[in-house]
C-alpha cells in the first residue's frame, strides 16, 4: 500500500475521531450497555484509521501510546496500592470500627452535608482525591447504605467533596501541574481559585443539606437491619483505637509530603500487623486478602454466626484485583489518547477553539470547552490541564489577562469534570471504589458542576477576573 505524505488535518478531518468516539460510546456503552473498555478500543481503530489516512505510521502511533501509558504507570500503581490498602484496613478492623461509631453518631437530616465536608476537609489535607473517595469515601457510602439513605447522592457528595480538597491542596498533582501549564505559581494560583471554589461549595452544601432534611424524615439509624449490622461487627472484629493507627499513617505521610505509595504500603503493612495482633487473622489471610480482597471465609468462628448478607457484600472489598478493571480502562483510554494525539487531529481542534476567543467571556468559554473536550477525549486529568494550558497561555498573555485567570478555568472545568466521565480513569475509579456507577453519581456531584459554571460566570462579570500586572489597565471585554 502507497504510504500517504504527512499533512496536518483539516478541521473537518480533526473532529472525525470525536464524533466517532461519542457516538460509538454513546451507542455502544450508553444503549447497548456494550463493554466501555471494547468501545474505546474501537474507538482508537477508527482513530487509527484516519491517522493512518494522514500519513502517520503505526510505528509513531506506538510510540505515542507507549508514551502515554508510561505516564499512566505511577496512577496504576497508586491503583494497586489502593486495592490493598482497602483490603488491609478491612482486616484490621479499621474500617469496620469506622462503620460501627459512625452508624451510631450520623444523623441523616445532615448527612449529604456531613460526607461531603469530610471528604473535602480530608482531601485538603492529603492532596488526593483519590485516597480520600477510597478510604473514608467507602465508610461513608457503606454507612448510607446501612442506613437506608440514597448511595447515589452519598457518593455524588464524597466524590465532589474529595475534588474540593484536590483542588484547592497544594499537595494536589493537579494543582501543581495546573499553574505549571498556564505559568502561574501554585499558592497564587490556589489563592484566586476562591472565587469560583467558594461560591461553588456553599452551593453544594446548601443542596445536600435540603436533600438530607427531606430524605431525613422517613430514615431511621435504629432499623432492625442497621442493629443486625451492630451486632456482627461487634461479633467479628474487636475494637481498639490503636485501629486508627492506619489512617494517622496516610494523614502524616501526605502533610509531611512524603512518597504516596511506600505511606500507603507501609499503613497497609501496621494494618496487616494489627489484623494479626487483634482480630485473629494470619499472615497468610494478610497476603490472600491484598491480593483477592478480604474474605468472610477468613474470619474464624464465622460458620457459627449467622451473619446478615449486607455485613458480607460490604465488607468483602479491596485487593489488587478488584483494580484490575479500572487499570484495563486506562490502558483502552490511554490507547485512543496517544493515536489521537499522534494524527495530530486533537492539536488541530484546539487551535480552532483558540481561533473563536475575541473578548473575555469568550476567552473563558473557550477554555472552558478546550478543557472539558479534552476530558472528554483523553479521561486524563494530566492531559486536560496540560494540553489546553499550553494553548492558551499566550492567549491569555496577549489580551492581558494574569495566568492565574487561565490555571483556575484549567481547574474548574478539568480537575472537576474528569470525575464525572464514565470512561476516565477519575470516573472508574471512583465507581469501583465506591461500588457506584459513574452515571448514577454524576447528577449529585453539584460542587464539580457549580465550578465550572462559576468559571462562566467570572468570565461574563469580570468577578475575580484580574489582568496582568504588565499590562495597562485597559477596558477588555
Amino acid at each position: 500500500m502507497k504510504k500517504h505524505e504527512r499533512r496536518k488535518p483539516t478541521f473537518a478531518e480533526a473532529i472525525i475521531p470525536l464524533i466517532a468516539m461519542f457516538l460509538i460510546l454513546s451507542v455502544g456503552y450508553g444503549v447497548c450497555g456494550f463493554p466501555k473498555e471494547a468501545m474505546l478500543v474501537l474507538s482508537a481503530v477508527v482513530t487509527a484509521g484516519m491517522a493512518f489516512y494522514l500519513g502517520a505510521t503505526w510505528e509513531e502511533m506506538i510510540e505515542t501510546v507507549s508514551e502515554k501509558i508510561a505516564k499512566a504507570m505511577p496512577t496504576i500503581l497508586i491503583l494497586l496500592a489502593v486495592g490493598i490498602i482497602i483490603s488491609s484496613w478491612m482486616l484490621s478492623g479499621t474500617i469496620p470500627m469506622m462503620i460501627y461509631y459512625g452508624i451510631q453518631i450520623v444523623n441523616p437530616k445532615f448527612f449529604y452535608v456531613t460526607a461531603f465536608i469530610i471528604c473535602a476537609v480530608i482531601s485538603t489535607c492529603t492532596g488526593t482525591s483519590w485516597g480520600s473517595i477510597g478510604t473514608i469515601g467507602v465508610v461513608l457510602v457503606i454507612i448510607a447504605r446501612g442506613v437506608g439513605l440514597a448511595v447515589p447522592i452519598t457518593a455524588g457528595a464524597v466524590v465532589a467533596g474529595s475534588y474540593f480538597g484536590d483542588k484547592m491542596s497544594p499537595l494536589s498533582d493537579t494543582t501543581n501541574l495546573a499553574p505549571l501549564a498556564a505559568g502561574s505559581t501554585l499558592y497564587e494560583h490556589i489563592r484566586h481559585m476562591f472565587y469560583t471554589t467558594v461560591p461553588a461549595a456553599i452551593g453544594a452544601i446548601i443542596i445536600y443539606t435540603l436533600l438530607g432534611l427531606k430524605a431525613g424524615t422517613d430514615i431511621s439509624v435504629e432499623s432492625e437491619t442497621v442493629r443486625g449490622m451492630m451486632e456482627n461487627l461487634e461479633q467479628i472484629f474487636h475494637w481498639n483505637i490503636l485501629l486508627l493507627i492506619p489512617i494517622i499513617i496516610v494523614l502524616a505521610g501526605s502533610v509531611m509530603k512524603k512518597p504516596t505509595i511506600p505511606i500507603m504500603l507501609l499503613s497497609s503493612a501496621v494494618a496487616g500487623f494489627l489484623g494479626i495482633f487483634f482480630q485473629g487473622f494470619t499472615l497468610s489471610d494478610f497476603f490472600e486478602a491484598s491480593v483477592s480482597g478480604f474474605s468472610m471465609e477468613q474470619v474464624k468462628g464465622i460458620e457459627d454466626m449467622e451473619v446478615l448478607p449486607e455485613i458480607t457484600s460490604l465488607l468483602a472489598r479491596g485487593g489488587m484485583n478488584s483494580m484490575l478493571e479500572t487499570i484495563l480502562l486506562i490502558l483502552c483510554a490511554f490507547s485512543f489518547a496517544g493515536i489521537i494525539t499522534s494524527s495530530g487531529c486533537l492539536d488541530v481542534i484546539l487551535e480552532k477553539l483558540s481561533q473563536v476567543v475575541k473578548n473575555r467571556f469568550s476567552l473563558i468559554l473557550s477554555t472552558v470547552v478546550s478543557t472539558v473536550t479534552m476530558a472528554v477525549a483523553t479521561g486524563s486529568d494530566f492531559l486536560t490541564i496540560l494540553i489546553p494550558g499550553e494553548l492558551f497561555a499566550d492567549v491569555y498573555k496577549r489580551m492581558g489577562y494574569a495566568a492565574k485567570n487561565l490555571s483556575r478555568t484549567l481547574e474548574d472545568s478539568g480537575t472537576c469534570v474528569v470525575a464525572l466521565i464514565p470512561w476516565s480513569a477519575a470516573g472508574a475509579y471512583a465507581s469501583g471504589a465506591l461500588g457506584v456507577a459513574t452515571a448514577e453519581y454524576a447528577p449529585f456531584a453539584f460542587f464539580c458542576f457549580f465550578s465550572t459554571l462559576m468559571a462562566l460566570v467570572c468570565g461574563a462579570t469580570g468577578f475575580g477576573i484580574e489582568k496582568s500586572k504588565k499590562e495597562e489597565d485597559e477596558n477588555v471585554k
